[in-house]
């Protein structure tokens, strides 16, 4: 609801005065589309094009491909200036929203229709973060000072804040590792550079860039996940440190975009020995990427689904989700330690931003064991394609990924599902053909060890409101 009376006069104020301060953010959208209408005529999208890697074929032909490009920017930038210069007056929110969504898809674009030149592909998505960053970033949420809620920062019943700096650092560095990885993937799957470095698997990150698997996408997967990983590091600053609270919203979307989405991309990438046959070292890097994205994620999420649940019984769940809602306590975060403070305290604020997740012995020993199952056929002398060689991939993949995900406390549960891994290596190999019997005794030891660690829950180290009744049964 609108604030009314008094209140919605310093509201309206507090408003201008905002806009007062970050008015040179609008104007640099508008400089931006300015940049984004020129820089096509500056540099030509035409000149030192290039193919796909493997001579991939496209859906669209070369000239069509400069023209959409050409054209897209233009008309983006044209976009950027008019609805930049609308935002200069402030109260107008689907403006800064127009700009933003402009942004998503000048990172988009380079991606579905294949740019062709690299400086088409950086042009369009260095535009698009800028963009994003200075219209719903910097200046904060648009019109959010109309209607935030102030006041608490500490969920009811937790020991920490799951939207603090620290706890959102991590994740800011963690997706934009994400993201380098998944660039190089991409600008060799666009063309851009000419080699698939590997540093362990020789050829495989060229076999698996180049495989039927990944051309059955029609875009480049690798610069699929550029895009999901810019918007993860985007959204990972956007919003205060109550954002749990006060965009419920923001954290629905971003944990969307974190863990089911994060998990298929890592089923994908377990699934490369099976299908493809060969190991990529940075696909590798990406996976453990979204792994730890999920594992720091998880407790805002369930910090705003608190939140949302608390908001239903009083009723004013819609208002709550897209607004936020009142505090329900009056408490602030003292045990999170402030970004300023990380040069003369980097111990306590590292120790804060892992907060969430724990990494208990037995936990640890069977993601080990899940590493060792991955790699153990070739130590046996199993080639890649054999049958009990997939089997093992697969099994180990699964138990490092689920060890990993139970690392997050209110997730620990999930250790369980190790058991189903751990009993297919164990059983299956037995009944195929090739492989050994020291192979095939290899992966039943191996599973009783993952069996006995995944049946301790281990340390919890903090409080965690209505969900500690679940976690603390086991």
């Amino acid at each position: 609801m609108t604030p009314s009376g008094s209140d919605d006069n310093q509201r309206r104020q507090k408003l201008r005065q905002h806009y007062k301060e970050t008015y040179w953010a609008y104007w640099l959208l508008i400089i931006l589309g300015v940049w984004a209408v020129l820089s096509p005529l500056i540099f030509s999208y035409g000149v030192s094009t290039v193919e796909p890697a493997g001579g991939r074929e496209v859906w669209l032909p070369l000239d069509t491909r400069i023209g959409i490009m050409t054209w897209n920017t233009i008309m983006s930038g044209l976009i950027l200036i008019l609805f930049g210069w609308r935002s200069l007056t402030p109260n107008r929110p689907a403006s800064l929203w127009i700009c933003c969504f402009t942004g998503i898809w000048l990172n988009l674009a380079p991606v579905l229709f294949w740019a062709p030149t690299a400086i088409a592909y950086f042009n369009s998505v260095g535009i698009g973060v800028l963009v994003i960053a200075l219209s719903v970033i910097i200046p904060g949420i648009p019109n959010s000072t109309l209607y935030r809620k102030e006041g608490a920062e500490r969920p009811p019943g937790w020991s920490y804040n799951p939207s603090s700096v620290p706890q959102r650092s991590i994740l800011i560095l963690v997706a934009f590792v994400g993201w380098m990885f998944s660039l190089y993937l991409g600008s060799y799957q666009l063309g851009y550079v000419d080699t698939a470095w590997d540093p362990f698997f020789g050829d495989g990150t060229r076999q698996v860039l180049e495989s039927d698997l990944s051309e059955t996408w029609p875009v480049s997967d690798g610069a699929l996940g550029a895009v999901a990983y810019t918007l993860e590091f985007l959204m990972a600053w956007m919003g205060g440190t109550a954002r749990w609270r006060t965009m419920p919203w923001l954290i629905a979307f971003f944990g969307i975009l974190v863990v089911p989405l994060g998990l298929v991309h890592i089923f994908l990438i377990i699934s490369q020995p099976v299908i493809v046959g060969a190991w990529c070292t940075l696909c590798l890097g990406g996976a453990v990427m979204a792994l730890l994205m999920i594992v720091y994620t998880i407790d805002e999420v369930g910090a705003a689904a608190q939140h949302l649940l608390r908001a239903r019984r009083r009723g004013t769940l819609w208002s709550a989700f897209w607004k936020g809602d009142e505090p329900e306590e009056d408490n602030r975060d003292e045990r999170s330690p402030e970004m300023v403070d990380f040069p003369s305290w980097p111990g306590a604020v590292l120790r804060s931003s892992t907060r969430g997740a724990s990494f208990p012995p037995m936990l640890t020993g069977s993601a080990l064991v899940g590493l060792w199952l991955m790699f153990a056929p070739a130590q046996f002398g199993l080639q890649t394609q054999d049958t009990a060689a997939n089997v093992s991939h697969l099994a180990g993949a699964l138990i490092v990924i689920i060890s990993v995900i139970s690392m997050a406390e209110l997730l620990r549960k999930v250790r369980y599902l190790n058991l189903i891994p751990a009993l297919a290596v164990a059983v299956i190999p037995w009944f195929l053909a090739d492989g050994g019997e020291m192979y095939y005794l290899n992966g039943t030891f191996a599973a009783l060890f993952v069996i006995l660690l995944s049946l301790p829950r281990g340390e919890i180290t903090d409080r965690y409101g209505i969900w500690d009744r679940y976690i603390q049964k086991g």
